[in-house]
């Protein structure tokens, strides 16, 4: 895992805009390969970063990743769903 350094500047306009990509397309390989924890990770880091965006920056993110992002993967990792973790029936 690579961690930022200190002095490292936060991301801001398309250098965003790319990350947030760039972390939706991570998350799809992860759940292409099967592997959940590494997708809800990135996931949820997508998310986060997609959040910060303006709408006009959010418009800038491909329709396919953001429909992945806000819908398909919803289903699997959403709110409603079975936490990690948590005992099996």
């Amino acid at each position: 895992m690579t961690r930022k350094p200190a002095n490292a500047k936060p991301l801001s306009g398309s250098a965003l805009v790319r990350e947030v990509c760039r972390r939706i397309r991570v998350a799809r390989s992860a759940w292409d390969a099967h592997n959940n924890r590494a997708c809800r990770r990135e996931r949820e880091r997508a998310l986060a970063l997609y959040a910060t965006l303006d709408e006009a920056a959010k418009d800038q993110v491909p329709q396919v990743l953001r429909v992945w992002l806000r819908y398909r993967s919803e289903k699997y990792f959403g709110a409603d769903r079975t936490p990690p973790g948590s005992p099996r029936k």
